[in-house]
């Protein structure tokens, strides 16, 4: 029996965009739909060598559903330039590859695919159809399946069935009634999936429903005798067309050999150097070997041998050969996320590339399979983990550091970190998780959690996964990790700016990480629980005068809501739309019309105090851990562009510091009896860099001679002196000094100050006339990114900015912005991570009765025995304000206090 499978082009290109990192080559131009959608082709491929296969796409243009239905698809936003921009070099790959592609004019992918699955089956084909959508649902017969081919979930009838709650027959009926938002076919109101189901099992069909309407009671039954007129519509367009006029017929759809040297120039286009690599070293070694799903020495394969360790004596050889060898990557599994909770599940170990281990040790509901005592296994591997003699190399080991500290094992030796290898070479081309990594650089599709796990609801704990599968999935991690360090060490190595950042900053980095959120902070529940209680009551009052402004009761937490009372019953000036075309009420467009008028502002009065009762007062005494008492928060290497740290599960770094709410959070943050609270901060680091950076002799001389460089600026642009410079004056000169480092225009300073945009870009020229150095540095860097592609921070942390050379002015003019700032916010980030570096190993070898508990941007936090408090601010000022050099004085503004406000 012959197979057929048939691709939903259209669908996974949605899909593969929105699901997959916005990957650019190094021209710019966006690559990461182009590489999703062909990862997915080519596993096709492999499972499916013999089949027939096409590919089918929407073709440009109207088609007959428009013309039945003017409205039909109308809600759908435009597609987005960057994926409009990956239709052509997407539909160049998959012929290069061989494989038919099919568009035709006045209908959509789902017709001919409905058309060729038809004529397939009846010529006794197997009929796979690869899609996500629902719609093609009504399809399935005997002959034909489903197939999501980005989950490897596949359904024939009985899952149909499951799926939607009838079968596939009454699927175009099942649609009529529910409707469908995405393609705006109307529906009934009100009718959702459960109730659909209960009348066509109920009833037998839609046409049954339609004649028995008058029987069906509630307001859904008046909302379906209300829609009757236009059920025949919503049947007709949810219906896809089995009788397209095709000059293809499916025993035609047969692949072609892969044109090779048009594949290699489009993948050396598009930069995918795993796959390009691969191919070209198979049709190197083999002429028959051209299959581009083959891959090559080095680059992913498949698993060669995946071992579960079960007895003593597979342990102890395995031990042997993580003594012998140089390094050997690890990886942990546990029964949560919980880093201070989770207790592990299983160890994978791998060698060398395509053999690894499994240790199961905590797999609850065992049938058949066996596995080691934990406690007794660790202990055999706790002399090898606790050496640093021995070479460890993981994925995001910081967490595995924790996991293996809640089983009394300290982490010690390791030497890289494959998560934070990717992050120092390109911080912005990927999310730097092991599958995205697996994808982007090895160009292979791993195994997910979720794959193992299942999800929602349903998802089962780790523990509860049989050993066989859990095997797979866990020697698959320790594998690809060894495969992506092998992968991209040599890439840093090339660059040793970007080899130092990784070894001297990102790596020493962790066990301080580990440190500052194993000691948590101590929070006072029962202020936080009088504030959240004051929250609520000033949240009322708003809320009342709100109302009253409005003149009517509405929800001040729904935009919609918010929406028709702004620009509808008070026709407030719209600003901004949404992408759907709706007049926006984001922040943005609130307070500046908080400016000239009453409900906005009290909209965003409200806003701020229900995010800082839900996600501080609340929220926080939920996040106390039982064991500890503390609040542990998660610190993020290897998130924001710049090198900065980010913090989750609290989130720390986003605590107002400058409203009184804000700061009353801060004062629940405690320390414990006998100790103060320790704060130091670096003042206007970023300001003190640009000095360095531009070499501008006025500002190098303010921050020489200790001026208050705000004041500085205000008598160098107002043009008076230092004595006279008003708090007016120097708001100002404030606001052009911070604004111009992150590249502000003069409508932006005009927006902020409160000013026409002559008078602002007259503040601008006068002061690139007094600091004439900073304008050239500017635009030196300005012309290096165009050049070059990247800037550098001054430890040579580089930041990649392909959009400069966008076609698109708004883009071309963020990334000129982002790259004025990203060196001064980089240089930043890297020294207080060294700060951070050298004051951990300060107290850890002095036994200083001290510890860091909160890293916010520019500021670290400790709590301090109060009678040592002195001698370590001391100590923590010096450590802080020489950590690097540069031409003007670091100044670190330190102070104590019972919290951290009163530290701040």
């Amino acid at each position: 029996m012959k197979t057929l499978v048939l691709v939903d082009g259209s669908s996974f290109l949605y899909r593969a965009f929105h699901a997959l990192p916005p990957l650019t080559n190094s021209k710019g131009a966006p690559t990461g739909a182009v590489l999703g959608v062909s990862n997915m082709l080519r596993r096709l491929i492999e499972r499916y060598p013999d089949a027939h296969l096409a590919v089918i796409f929407d073709a440009p243009g109207r088609t007959f559903r428009d013309d039945l239905f003017e409205q039909y698809k109308a809600n759908r936003p435009s597609m987005p330039d960057d994926l409009r921009l990956q239709i052509a070099p997407l539909h160049n790959v998959i012929e290069a590859l061989g494989i038919p592609l099919i568009m035709h004019a006045g209908v959509e992918a789902d017709d001919v695919i409905g058309t060729l699955s038809t004529e397939a089956s009846r010529q006794n084909f197997k009929v796979i159809i690869s899609t996500g959508d629902k719609d093609m649902a009504q399809l399935v017969n005997p002959n034909v399946t489903l197939e999501n081919s980005m989950n490897d979930h596949s359904m024939d009838r009985e899952g149909v069935i499951a799926k939607f709650g009838v079968p596939p027959e009454r699927i175009v009926d099942y649609l009529a009634l529910v409707g469908d938002t995405s393609d705006n076919i109307p529906g009934v109101p009100k009718v959702g999936p459960k109730t659909a189901a209960k009348w066509l099992n109920e009833y037998g069909c839609l046409d049954q429903i339609v004649e028995r309407a008058a029987e069906i009671p509630g307001k859904v039954g008046e909302n379906l005798r209300a829609s009757l007129q236009q059920i025949p519509l919503s049947r007709q367009l949810a219906t896809i067309c089995c009788e397209v006029p095709l000059d293809v017929s499916p025993d035609a759809l047969q692949r072609r050999p892969p044109d090779q040297p048009a594949l290699e120039g489009l993948l050396k286009e598009l930069e995918f150097t795993a796959w390009l690599k691969s191919i070209s070293l198979n049709a190197s070694s083999s002429p028959e070997n051209t299959h581009p799903t083959q891959r090559a020495s080095g680059e992913t394969k498949s698993p060669g041998h995946y071992e579960t360790i079960e007895t003593q004596a597979q342990l102890e050889l395995w031990l042997e050969r993580l003594k012998g060898s140089n390094s050997f990557t690890f990886d942990t599994e546990t029964d949560g996320l919980d880093y201070m909770r989770a207790q592990i599940v299983g160890i994978s170990i791998s060698v060398v590339e395509n053999e690894a281990a499994y240790i199961p040790l905590a797999h609850r509901n065992l049938t058949k399979a066996i596995q080691l005592d934990r406690n007794t296994t660790l202990d055999q591997l706790r002399p090898i983990l606790e050496d640093a003699s021995y070479k460890k190399i993981g994925q995001n080991l910081k967490f595995d550091q924790h996991i293996l500290a809640n089983h009394g094992i300290h982490l010690r030796g390791i030497q890289h970190d494959t998560m934070l290898q990717s992050y120092v070479l390109q911080s912005a081309s990927t999310r730097h998780d092991m599958d995205s990594l697996a994808a982007h650089y090895l160009g292979h599709t791993t195994i997910s959690y979720e794959d193992v796990t299942g999800k929602g609801a349903k998802q089962i704990c780790f523990s509860e996964v049989d050993i066989e599968t859990a095997t797979g999935y866990a020697c698959e991690d320790a594998d690809i990790t060894l495969q992506l360090h092998h992968h991209l060490w040599p890439k840093l190595e090339e660059t040793p700016s970007l080899a130092k950042v990784y070894q001297s900053i990102e790596l020493p980095l962790i066990p301080v990480l580990v440190a500052i959120e194993r000691n948590g902070v101590l929070v006072d529940i029962f202020m936080l629980a009088e504030q959240s209680r004051e929250l609520e009551q000033r949240m009322q009052q708003v809320e009342r005068e709100a109302h009253q402004t409005a003149g009517q009761i509405f929800n001040l937490g729904s935009p919609k809501q918010i929406q028709s009372i702004l620009y509808e019953s008070l026709n407030l000036p719209v600003i901004k739309k949404t992408p759907t075309g709706q007049p926006s009420t984001d922040e943005s467009v609130l307070a500046e019309l908080a400016h000239s008028f009453p409900l906005p502002k009290l909209i965003l009065e409200f806003r701020s105090l229900s995010k800082l009762r839900s996600t501080y007062t609340e929220k926080l005494p939920r996040l106390i851990n039982p064991d500890t008492g503390r609040v542990h928060t998660s610190y993020h290497q290897a998130v924001t562009a710049t090198g900065r740290l980010s913090s989750s599960d609290p989130n720390l770094q986003n605590i107002p510091v400058r409203t009184l709410e804000g700061r009353r959070i801060r004062q629940a943050f405690i320390a414990p009896e006998g100790h103060l609270i320790v704060a130091a901060d670096y003042s206007q680091i970023e300001l003190r860099i640009m000095a360095h950076f531009s070499k501008d002799t006025s500002l190098l001389g303010a921050f020489g001679e200790n001026q208050d460089v705000h004041a500085h600026t205000a008598s160098e642009i107002f043009g008076v002196s230092l004595d006279q410079v008003t708090s007016e004056q120097r708001r100002s000169a404030k606001a052009i000094n911070f604004g111009l480092i992150y590249g502000m225009s003069a409508f932006g300073l005009a927006k902020q100050l409160d000013l026409d945009r002559g008078t602002a870009q007259n503040y601008i020229d006068l002061y690139f006339e007094r600091y004439p150095a900073v304008k050239d540095f500017m635009e030196k860097t300005r012309e290096s990114a165009r050049a070059f592609g990247f800037v550098e921070t001054l430890m040579g942390r580089r930041l990649y900015v392909p959009e400069i050379r966008s076609k698109n002015a708004q883009i071309r003019q963020y990334a000129e912005r982002t790259a004025i700032n990203a060196p001064m916010q980089g240089t930043a980030a890297d020294i207080i991570k060294l700060a951070m570096i050298d004051i951990h190993d300060w107290i850890e070898s002095s036994n200083i009765p001290a510890r860091m508990i909160m890293q916010v941007h520019d500021e670290l936090v400790f709590e301090v025995e109060a009678d040592y408090c002195d001698t370590f601010m001391s100590g923590v000022r010096e450590r802080m304000s020489q950590v690097v050099r540069l031409d003007v004085p670091l100044i670190v503004d330190i102070r104590s206090g019972k919290n951290w406000d009163e530290a701040h």
